[in-house]
């Protein structure tokens, strides 16, 4: 009967094509480009995995002596980074998309959420880039011969993976900014510099507290933008459990938080005064997420978030190895 409904004159619908209209939406649906791909791995979240590795680099330039700089590890804490930001992107557009709860977003499309990829094909490059990163911890832990760290580089796998993989993923019980400050802040701040020269300083510790607490900024502006949507599926963020006014004063707290920090830091090593740049992204960011009254508006401040972590970072680097 509703077949019929879409036949004019009595005449058949033409053959090929559905009568149904979400199946007519899903034929049109185009197939994912590379520029899709590209946008699936998230680029604008890279300075999350950048920062922490500068910044734990600085720290070791500073401490180490005169030749104990080791850039090829450095290099390869750069790789597995970068590798598992881009692994755990591509395995939350999985997760989320076989779920279903990316099916309504305010946000950048997703690839099996809008039907541009498969499920499987996005599965296959999250796991590559999970081995990427796999791979140059291996060789990491060969050059340093700090064994342990094939334990350290299991948990931050499955970290990235149970974000909103598995049965219970930590990202749908308000957990993702801890994990977040625990991964993106301290582990890879204070691991980079470790595997350099062995030991770990207090201006490592503040660097990577300061990185943590930004990437934590970014997580929770997103799942704010989110949040009337992941309400709906039963996405229980940090956002959705404390409300919109407290996730916003708390966005601001966390991301000027770390300004403080570098300040303190910065009456022993002058150099750091120049991270205070950053607030050129930092603040236009807060006055977005203080001020927006629709989701949309919220993109924007996401991507100065990136911006400050960047500059942040550098500043760090900056400071202490030079």
């Amino acid at each position: 009967m509703i077949a019929q409904a879409g036949v004019a004159g009595g005449s058949r619908a033409p053959k090929g094509k559905s009568g149904n209209p979400a199946a007519r939406r899903l034929q049109e649906v185009r197939p994912a480009r590379f520029g899709d791909w590209v946008g699936g791995a998230r680029i604008r979240t890279l300075p999350m995995a950048v920062a922490p590795v500068l910044i734990g680099t600085g720290a070791a330039i500073f401490a180490g002596g005169p030749g104990e700089y080791h850039w090829v590890r450095a290099l390869l804490c750069l790789v597995t980074a970068v590798s598992l930001q881009i692994a755990v992107n591509y395995a939350n557009d999985y997760s989320d998309g076989v779920r279903g709860t990316d099916a309504v977003r305010v946000g950048p499309s997703r690839l099996v959420g809008s039907g541009r990829a498969s499920a499987r094909s996005v599965l296959i490059v999250a796991f590559a880039f999970f081995g990427i990163a796999a791979v140059a911890g291996i060789v990491l832990t060969v050059l340093t011969q700090y064994w342990w760290l094939l334990i350290v580089g299991a948990a931050c796998i499955a970290a990235a993976w149970f974000y909103t993989g598995g049965k219970r993923p930590y990202g749908y019980y308000a957990l993702g900014e801890v994990f977040v400050f625990l991964f993106f802040g301290l582990v890879a701040t204070l691991g980079t510099m470790f595997v350099q020269v062995g030991t770990l300083s207090q201006e490592a510790w503040f660097g990577a507290a300061g990185a943590g607490l930004i990437a934590c900024s970014a997580i929770l502006v997103n799942n704010l933008r989110d949040r009337d949507q992941d309400r709906l599926v039963g996405k229980r963020t940090l956002s959705v459990l404390i409300g919109s006014t407290a996730s916003r004063v708390l966005f601001v707290v966390l991301l000027l938080a770390p300004f403080l920090l570098a300040s303190w830091v910065a009456f022993l090593y002058p150099e750091l005064w120049f991270s205070l740049f950053a607030l050129l992204a930092a603040l236009p960011a807060c006055v977005i997420v203080v001020t927006a009254q629709q989701p949309r508006e919220l993109i924007i401040a996401l991507r100065l978030v990136g911006i400050t972590q960047l500059l942040y970072g550098l500043a760090w680097f900056w400071a202490l190895a030079f």
